[in-house]
Protein backbone atom coordinates (compact mmCIF):
# COMPACT_ATOMS: atom_id res chain seq x y z
CA UNK A 1 0.00 0.00 0.00
CA UNK A 2 1.29 3.46 -0.90
CA UNK A 3 1.84 5.98 1.82
CA UNK A 4 0.80 9.56 1.17
CA UNK A 5 4.47 10.61 0.77
CA UNK A 6 5.13 7.80 -1.71
CA UNK A 7 1.93 8.66 -3.56
CA UNK A 8 2.97 12.33 -3.79
CA UNK A 9 6.42 11.40 -5.09
CA UNK A 10 4.90 9.03 -7.62
CA UNK A 11 2.44 11.71 -8.75
CA UNK A 12 5.23 14.29 -9.04
CA UNK A 13 7.39 11.90 -11.05
CA UNK A 14 4.47 11.06 -13.31
CA UNK A 15 3.63 14.72 -13.81
CA UNK A 16 7.23 15.53 -14.70
CA UNK A 17 7.35 12.61 -17.10
CA UNK A 18 4.20 13.75 -18.87
CA UNK A 19 5.11 17.43 -19.01
CA UNK A 20 8.81 17.15 -19.83
CA UNK A 21 8.16 16.34 -23.51
CA UNK A 22 5.92 19.41 -23.69
CA UNK A 23 8.95 21.60 -23.08
CA UNK A 24 10.80 20.11 -26.07
CA UNK A 25 7.99 19.81 -28.64
CA UNK A 26 7.36 23.51 -29.29
CA UNK A 27 10.89 23.96 -30.65
CA UNK A 28 10.06 21.33 -33.26
CA UNK A 29 6.87 23.06 -34.44
CA UNK A 30 7.75 26.74 -34.40
CA UNK A 31 6.44 27.28 -37.93
CA UNK A 32 3.24 29.22 -38.54
CA UNK A 33 0.10 27.09 -38.30
CA UNK A 34 -0.38 24.93 -41.35
CA UNK A 35 -4.07 25.00 -41.97
CA UNK A 36 -6.47 22.25 -42.77
CA UNK A 37 -9.56 23.50 -44.57
CA UNK A 38 -12.47 24.78 -42.52
CA UNK A 39 -15.92 23.45 -43.42
CA UNK A 40 -18.81 25.84 -44.00
CA UNK A 41 -21.35 23.01 -43.67
CA UNK A 42 -20.84 19.98 -41.45
CA UNK A 43 -23.62 17.94 -43.15
CA UNK A 44 -22.12 18.57 -46.61
CA UNK A 45 -18.59 17.72 -45.48
CA UNK A 46 -19.77 14.57 -43.67
CA UNK A 47 -21.91 13.43 -46.62
CA UNK A 48 -19.04 13.91 -49.07
CA UNK A 49 -16.74 11.94 -46.77
CA UNK A 50 -19.29 9.14 -46.27
CA UNK A 51 -19.79 8.87 -50.05
CA UNK A 52 -16.10 7.91 -50.22
CA UNK A 53 -16.47 5.49 -47.29
CA UNK A 54 -14.65 7.83 -44.91
CA UNK A 55 -15.67 9.47 -41.65
CA UNK A 56 -15.58 13.24 -41.33
CA UNK A 57 -12.47 13.94 -39.26
CA UNK A 58 -12.46 17.26 -37.41
CA UNK A 59 -9.53 18.71 -35.53
CA UNK A 60 -10.54 21.06 -32.74
CA UNK A 61 -7.69 23.53 -32.83
CA UNK A 62 -6.43 26.65 -31.10
CA UNK A 63 -4.35 29.23 -33.01
CA UNK A 64 -0.71 29.05 -31.94
CA UNK A 65 -1.13 25.68 -30.20
CA UNK A 66 2.08 23.73 -30.92
CA UNK A 67 0.38 20.41 -30.21
CA UNK A 68 -2.41 21.21 -32.67
CA UNK A 69 0.25 22.05 -35.23
CA UNK A 70 1.99 18.76 -34.56
CA UNK A 71 -1.25 16.82 -35.16
CA UNK A 72 -2.00 18.85 -38.30
CA UNK A 73 1.45 18.74 -39.87
CA UNK A 74 2.55 15.24 -38.91
CA UNK A 75 -0.71 13.32 -39.17
CA UNK A 76 -3.80 14.96 -40.64
CA UNK A 77 -2.29 16.91 -43.55
CA UNK A 78 -0.44 13.83 -44.91
CA UNK A 79 -3.59 11.72 -44.44
CA UNK A 80 -5.66 14.38 -46.21
CA UNK A 81 -3.23 14.21 -49.14
CA UNK A 82 -4.09 10.49 -49.29
CA UNK A 83 -7.85 11.17 -49.37
CA UNK A 84 -8.92 11.44 -45.73
CA UNK A 85 -11.70 13.99 -45.16
CA UNK A 86 -9.82 15.96 -42.49
CA UNK A 87 -10.93 19.48 -41.54
CA UNK A 88 -10.35 21.81 -38.65
CA UNK A 89 -12.43 24.06 -36.45
CA UNK A 90 -10.89 26.90 -34.47
CA UNK A 91 -12.11 26.88 -30.89
CA UNK A 92 -11.97 30.70 -30.77
CA UNK A 93 -13.89 31.33 -34.01
CA UNK A 94 -17.29 32.69 -33.09
CA UNK A 95 -17.69 34.92 -36.16
CA UNK A 96 -17.63 32.65 -39.21
CA UNK A 97 -20.99 30.99 -39.93
CA UNK A 98 -21.05 27.20 -39.84
CA UNK A 99 -24.00 25.01 -40.76
CA UNK A 100 -24.35 22.48 -37.94
CA UNK A 101 -25.52 18.89 -38.32
CA UNK A 102 -29.06 19.97 -37.39
CA UNK A 103 -29.09 22.38 -40.36
CA UNK A 104 -29.03 25.50 -38.20
CA UNK A 105 -26.41 28.21 -38.57
CA UNK A 106 -23.87 28.18 -35.78
CA UNK A 107 -20.17 28.93 -35.36
CA UNK A 108 -17.15 26.78 -34.69
CA UNK A 109 -16.91 28.04 -31.10
CA UNK A 110 -20.57 27.29 -30.37
CA UNK A 111 -20.44 23.88 -32.02
CA UNK A 112 -17.28 22.88 -30.17
CA UNK A 113 -18.87 24.00 -26.90
CA UNK A 114 -22.00 21.96 -27.67
CA UNK A 115 -19.83 18.89 -28.27
CA UNK A 116 -17.94 19.59 -25.02
CA UNK A 117 -14.69 19.28 -26.96
CA UNK A 118 -12.93 22.26 -25.45
CA UNK A 119 -9.46 20.72 -24.98
CA UNK A 120 -7.02 21.17 -27.86
CA UNK A 121 -6.06 19.29 -29.85
CA UNK A 122 -9.10 17.02 -30.05
CA UNK A 123 -9.84 14.89 -33.10
CA UNK A 124 -13.47 13.90 -33.69
CA UNK A 125 -14.85 11.27 -36.09
CA UNK A 126 -18.35 11.82 -37.51
CA UNK A 127 -20.81 10.02 -39.73
CA UNK A 128 -23.16 11.75 -42.20
CA UNK A 129 -25.89 12.45 -39.61
CA UNK A 130 -23.45 13.90 -37.09
CA UNK A 131 -23.06 10.77 -35.00
CA UNK A 132 -19.63 10.21 -33.47
CA UNK A 133 -18.26 7.00 -34.93
CA UNK A 134 -15.21 6.52 -32.70
CA UNK A 135 -13.83 7.65 -29.38
CA UNK A 136 -12.39 11.15 -29.47
CA UNK A 137 -8.64 11.52 -29.56
CA UNK A 138 -7.95 14.17 -26.91
CA UNK A 139 -4.52 15.75 -26.46
CA UNK A 140 -1.16 14.13 -27.03
CA UNK A 141 -0.15 12.10 -24.00
CA UNK A 142 2.39 9.85 -25.72
CA UNK A 143 3.62 11.28 -29.02
CA UNK A 144 5.38 8.04 -30.00
CA UNK A 145 2.02 6.25 -30.11
CA UNK A 146 -0.20 9.07 -31.43
CA UNK A 147 -0.21 7.66 -34.98
CA UNK A 148 -1.31 4.26 -33.67
CA UNK A 149 -4.11 5.82 -31.61
CA UNK A 150 -5.26 7.84 -34.62
CA UNK A 151 -5.16 4.79 -36.91
CA UNK A 152 -7.17 2.76 -34.38
CA UNK A 153 -9.85 5.46 -34.13
CA UNK A 154 -10.02 5.76 -37.92
CA UNK A 155 -10.41 1.99 -38.29
CA UNK A 156 -13.21 2.02 -35.70
CA UNK A 157 -14.93 4.95 -37.44
CA UNK A 158 -14.66 3.34 -40.87
CA UNK A 159 -16.05 0.07 -39.53
CA UNK A 160 -18.99 1.89 -37.85
CA UNK A 161 -19.65 3.83 -41.04
CA UNK A 162 -19.64 0.65 -43.15
CA UNK A 163 -22.05 -1.03 -40.70
CA UNK A 164 -24.55 1.82 -41.13
CA UNK A 165 -24.75 1.44 -44.89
Amino acid sequence: MMTSVTRRRFTAALACGLTAPAFTWPTQVQAKDSALPVPTSLPQAASAAAARGEPLVLLVSLPGCPFCELVRRSYLLPMRAEGLAAWQLDITNSNTPLVAFDGKTSSAALQISAWKATFTPTVLFFGPQGQELAERLVGIAVPDFYGVYLDERLATARKALAARR
